[in-house]
């Protein structure tokens, strides 16, 4: 770890009983300190003691700093049909309901969609979230004004993009002028491709959406083995083959590539995936709502896969509360390997922070020098954080106690944008009016 007198001049420095970095050591300083540079970077982090004199504001905040968590796939717009079609399976929870009402969305719901969902997410201490919806421009903007770091990948669905050629060009152009006009690593908003699935759209036009995200270095996001049956047309179309291996043929999988759920994977996919580089995006709760399955996290992380947590859209879980995610993550790998072993609370917080920003290629989700400072307080004075007698008794705390109730401040590139439990960049009551409303519209409208 650098010292102190190693970092770059600071803008402002935090103290916290405890900073939990979630670096490759996962080391948790005590009585440790966080210095933020002018431009929204970490500058340094250590032990108070060995950080360097100052004249920058100095912050004594108490309680546990942690880099912000990362939400790898989410529909967040979807605040707009949370709790419809509840117990439908998912085929028929997208056809006859979700589609029906979506397709009467306009982009100002969107935007109070996204707006809403992203209080909700800030203040939980979700400061990056991967979204793959359409209506971009709505959501990219109402995701800057919220104040939080978002992956934007456009969505591409065959109802809506997909021409009587079999063609997706126009679509791919359209996310392809989003990408070159608005991405910004140095900044909030980064730009990804989003197939829906193969099921949907055909392993051709995923290709072809795959060749355009290859050429910018971009990220391609895709749905990919969430059902059981899902892949089933496909496979007695190409020799049984699955939605794995057809990708993978078809050159999907070659550049920087974030699946989806991923539950329905055999050990030759699994061997696909480590083999290509393909992120997961773990979405546990929606799984189990949607009764879709259980993916093999134990055995993707023995095969070097980086897996990351996700809440996936609100309709589906219903809530955006990564926490529920990290708990819930471990508990289905124990249950189901009959192993108490799995998945750590290491493991899975690391999951919801380091592993998200790798998955996405972003500089957050770890507290060291030269990442973004993207970091939540938690509140340590409360009873579910009672004993500590060890290091690794906070850590299981922080995993199996804590939760969104604890997050008291949040930072996104160094700026506050929850103080005391509040969100400081929305007027969270005009955004719950306005989300009510509108959904009110869409359901009369869609007859659902």
């Amino acid at each position: 770890m650098p010292t102190a007198s190693d970092a770059p001049s600071i803008d402002i420095r935090y103290l916290a009983d405890v900073v939990l970095t979630c670096d490759e050591d996962f080391a948790v300083i005590e009585s440790g300190a966080v210095d933020v540079r002018a431009d929204g970077r970490i500058a340094w982090v250590g032990a108070a003691a060995d950080a360097s004199t100052t004249d920058a504001p100095v912050i004594s905040l108490g309680g546990l700093l942690m880099p912000g968590l990362v939400n790898t796939h989410a529909h967040t717009p979807m605040t707009l049909v949370r709790g419809a079609g509840d117990g439908l399976p998912l085929m028929a929870w997208l056809a006859e309901v979700m589609w029906p009402r979506e397709g009467r969305m306009q982009p100002e719901d969107a935007w109070w969609g996204m707006t809403l969902g992203s209080v909700e997410m800030l203040r939980s201490g979700v400061t990056t979230t991967c979204e793959m919806y359409a209506f971009e421009h709505a959501v990219i903007d109402a995701g800057r004004s919220a104040g939080i770091r978002l992956t934007m990948c456009p969505g591409v669905l065959s109802v809506a993009h997909l021409d009587d050629t079999g063609s997706v060009a126009e679509r791919v152009g359209e996310v392809a002028a989003v990408h070159d006009a608005v991405n910004d690593p140095s900044g909030l908003v980064t730009i990804g491709f989003a197939p829906h699935s193969a099921y949907d759209l055909g392993v051709g036009p995923c290709a072809e959406i795959a060749e355009a995200a290859r050429e910018r270095d971009a990220l391609l996001h895709i749905h990919v083995a969430e059902t059981a049956d899902e892949g089933d047309s496909l496979a007695a179309r190409h020799g049984g083959a699955s939605v794995p291996r057809l990708l993978a043929d078809a050159g999907v999988l070659d550049g920087s590539v974030l699946a989806a759920h991923s539950v329905w994977l055999d050990d030759a996919d699994l061997d696909i995936y480590a083999s290509s580089g393909v992120a997961v995006a773990h979405c546990p709760v929606s799984n189990m709502k949607l009764g879709s399955g259980v993916a093999r996290v134990s055995e993707m992380l023995e095969r070097g896969i980086t897996v990351s947590l996700a809440t996936d859209g609100p309709a589906s879980n219903d809530d955006l509360d990564m926490w529920e995610e990290i708990k819930i993550a471990s508990l289905l790998a124990r249950v189901t390997s009959l192993d108490p072993t799995v998945l750590s609370a290491q493991q899975v917080i690391s999951m919801a922070t380091c592993n998200g920003a790798e998955a996405l290629g972003l500089h957050t989700g770890v507290l060291e020098s030269g990442r973004w400072a993207d970091m939540i307080r938690l509140d340590l004075d409360d009873a579910a954080f009672v004993p500590v007698t060890s290091q690794a008794e906070l850590i299981a705390h922080v995993a199996w106690a804590g939760g969104s109730r604890h997050v008291t401040d949040v930072w996104v590139g160094g700026e506050r944008v929850v103080a005391d439990r509040v969100c400081l960049t929305v007027d969270e009551a005009r955004a719950r009016y306005e989300v009510q409303h509108r959904a009110q519209r869409l359901a009369q409208e869609s007859g659902t």
